[in-house]
């Protein structure tokens, strides 16, 4: 199943059939645009003609039905007659016209008279809307639904490869972690030897105190030390944390927030890991990961 990410475009055009007799009285199309941004839940807003406004329920559960969550935006335009879509009004449309203008300035002497371009709105929106064009709108729609769930999963998939080297990014540095921390620990070791002798000469009590009982004592605070520092478990939760990630972007679907929150738990033992940091190596991939990690968060909140 592919991953689909929540930006994509796709347009469509589609005209009504022709007349039984092969012509077509009215040269007239339909284009239907889709933008599509990422969002936390499914956000559909709709532009269209007033003739078309009868199909808004359809053409909601035609988007409702492809798409989960994104921010997406449909715009349906019309044209006729290849002059700028102006209808050819009827005469008895224009005879009302006058009539309704000639009683409204009867009562409204101060009204200003109608333009000709209210005049051919007026005309279109009451006049019948084309045979043929609410099932071209349908079709281009469907089109244009079809074309956004492509964009976006052909989107998708460039994130997923981004966010697998990003893992793969991240199972180095757990790599090169893990041998850090022995190093650390034999290094405090020594450090506390050598301070727990400049402690007795300063005192003037080392040759009252043991060697073996100094060794065990250093030793004792390494030990101390080093579970203070230990962070096998962040490192063996981080990998199990890639590996899910692994999992659910090979699998596909809808997995966006599910990748949301192991990318917030992939930061928080980053953040352990620099907390117990006792040497700047393990720092600096500390901070190393943390970048990663945010930049997978980046492309996460695009993913549906």
């Amino acid at each position: 199943m592919p991953v689909y990410s929540m930006t994509g475009y796709a347009n469509s055009v589609a005209h009504p059939p022709k007349a039984e007799d092969g012509s077509t009285p009215t040269q007239a199309s339909v284009s239907v645009e889709l933008r599509s941004v990422n969002g936390r839940f499914l956000d559909f807003s709709l532009r269209m003609p007033d003739e078309l406004r009868a199909l808004e329920p359809q053409l909601r559960e035609l988007v409702s039905g492809a798409f989960k969550r994104g921010k997406i935006e449909m715009r349906i335009n019309t044209q006729r007659d290849g002059d700028g879509g102006w209808p050819q009004p009827q005469p008895e449309q224009l005879n009302r016209l006058a009539n309704l203008e000639a009683k409204v300035r009867s009562w409204l002497p101060q009204a200003a008279p109608l333009s000709v371009h209210e005049a051919l709105n007026l005309c279109r929106s009451a006049g019948a809307s084309l045979p043929g064009l609410d099932n071209a709108t349908l079709e281009a729609a469907r089109d244009c639904v079809k074309g956004l769930a492509e964009a976006r999963a052909r989107e998708g998939a460039r994130l997923v490869d981004v966010l697998l080297e990003r893992i793969a990014r991240l199972r180095e540095l757990a790599t090169e972690a893990e041998p850090l921390l022995p190093a650390v620990v034999a290094r405090q070791q020594q450090r506390f030897l050598e301070r727990w002798q400049e402690a007795l000469n300063s005192t003037g009590a080392a040759s009252s105190v043991p060697q073996e009982a100094l060794q065990e004592r250093a030793l004792n605070e390494a030990a101390a030390f080093a579970i203070r520092i230990d962070v096998a478990e962040e490192l063996a939760r981080l990998r199990a944390h890639l590996d899910e990630l692994t999992r659910l972007l090979k699998k596909g679907g809808e997995i966006g927030k599910r990748l949301d929150f192991l990318i917030q738990e992939l930061h928080r033992e980053a953040n352990t890991l620099g907390s117990k940091s006792a040497a700047l190596e393990l720092t600096n991939i500390s901070v190393e990961m943390k970048v990663a990690i945010e930049q997978m968060r980046e492309q996460v909140q695009n993913l549906e």
